[in-house]
């Protein structure tokens, strides 16, 4: 197959078939092998991030590359945050407690993504929130075309002002996620894929194919 090319200004070729088939390949993988992948692979991947658009050039993204026994901590710190405002007549606690704690263990790499504010910044708060989920986006398409498995969290622990603090945050920074890392131990397939043109209106488009 002739993958299709665009020249730029810089008289650098850009190969686009990688890109939209890395988009269309990459999968949330839940499940991973305990392997450790080399730190230069995590190391591209953040970098890859690191070159999402953002307004103003704020570059607002903020990573913690979590690993080995620091999970350990990171698990107690999002238990107890789990665990905090449940009532013990309706929910075995220590058993919670376990179950929360143990999800930091899932998988050899936890990178927690988060937006830092700056105050006085030009930049409007939802658009430095927007521009670390792109970064995010590159992060998981930048895994997937390594080789790596990885899926994008939330929870209860990513607004918790204590899991803040643990990973270096101010509570009026946003936590976007733990992404967990690790070579892939299953094939997961897609569970649903609307078409674009199902969710698309164009406007005024009088070109070709109109």
């Amino acid at each position: 197959m002739t993958v299709s090319t665009l020249e730029r200004e810089d008289s650098r070729t850009i190969t686009k078939m990688d890109v939209l088939e890395a988009i269309e390949t990459r999968r949330s993988i839940g499940k991973v092998l305990p392997d450790l992948p080399p730190r230069a692979a995590i190391e591209e991947i953040l970098e890859a991030a690191s070159w999402a658009p953002n307004h103003h050039v704020t570059e607002p993204w903020r990573f913690v590359v979590i690993a080995g026994e620091a999970r350990e901590a990171f698990g107690e710190v999002m238990a107890r945050s789990k665990v905090a405002g449940m009532d013990p007549a309706v929910k075995d606690i220590p058993a919670e407690y376990e179950r929360a704690k143990n999800k930091a263990l899932r998988a050899p790499v936890v990178i927690a993504v988060a937006v830092e504010i700056q105050s006085g910044s030009k930049a409007v708060e939802i658009e430095e929130v927007a521009a670390g989920a792109a970064a995010v986006q590159n992060l998981l398409l930048a895994a997937h075309s390594l080789g790596l498995a990885a899926i994008w969290r939330t929870g209860d622990a990513a607004y918790d002002p204590d899991v803040k603090a643990f990973l270096g945050f101010k509570p009026s920074d946003h936590i976007l996620g733990f992404v967990y890392l690790g070579y892939p131990a299953i094939v997961p397939l897609r569970a649903k894929h609307t078409p674009a043109a199902e969710l698309t209106r164009w406007l005024g488009w009088d070109g070709p194919g109109a």
